[in-house]
């Protein structure tokens, strides 16, 4: 089949906040994602990661967290037990806004790294909804990425071992929103670069 003619796929950069290491013992307490850009056949078309995002603060299932983590992100857990979103609410709602911001093409998730991230994301869309629209595989990890073109082992991969001009200008803050917006520049600067000793 022609390159062409595969179905092109929306790249989703995802970031979630949660108080543990795995779901389901621990919570997802915010989700946020922005649109990172396009893929087809004619290459990576980047987005404006601000103009099509998502943003939800859910409501914690477990007593159990671990402090560490749940400091990380700054949420109030108190707050979110008392007005953080019904998981099942949030994720339909997420589930959502992925098809229509999708449309023709398939969507897929991105982050860095992507396997925490989608290990809290794919347990509770389908725990809750009973599907993932990004379906079992879906994912990208911008650290393979990073690691593929510039010809390096996997642990030997972190930001600060990247080329200045593929970090992204805006800040990480440990918001999932704004984490997910960052991420989405970092993903569509790696789409671009062609591999060391190239800045493009």
């Amino acid at each position: 089949m022609s390159a062409r003619r595969v179905k092109p796929d929306l790249c989703i950069s995802v970031d979630v906040e949660a108080d543990g290491p795995i779901p389901g013992p621990y919570s997802m307490l915010s989700l946020g994602a922005a649109v990172a850009g396009r893929l087809d056949g004619d290459g990576f078309t980047a987005a404006d990661p601000t103009r099509l995002t998502f943003y939800r603060e859910l409501r914690p299932i477990s007593d159990g967290f671990v402090p560490e983590a749940l400091a990380v992100s700054g949420l109030d857990r108190d707050r979110l037990l008392r007005e953080g979103l019904d998981p099942a609410l949030a994720l339909a709602q997420f589930s959502r806004w992925v098809g229509e911001v999708s449309g023709d093409a398939r969507p897929v998730m991105c982050a860095y790294p992507a396997s925490f991230d989608w290990t809290f994301l794919y347990w509770y869309l389908i725990r809750f909804t009973g599907r993932s629209p990004f379906g079992h595989s879906g994912c990208l990890d911008m650290k393979t990425l990073y690691a593929a073109k510039a010809g390096l082992p996997l642990r030997a991969v972190a930001k600060r071992t990247m080329p200045a001009h593929l970090l992204p200008t805006r800040p990480h803050t440990h918001h999932a929103l704004d984490d997910a917006v960052e991420q989405a520049e970092l993903f569509a600067n790696l789409m671009a670069w062609r591999g060391p000793g190239s800045r493009g």
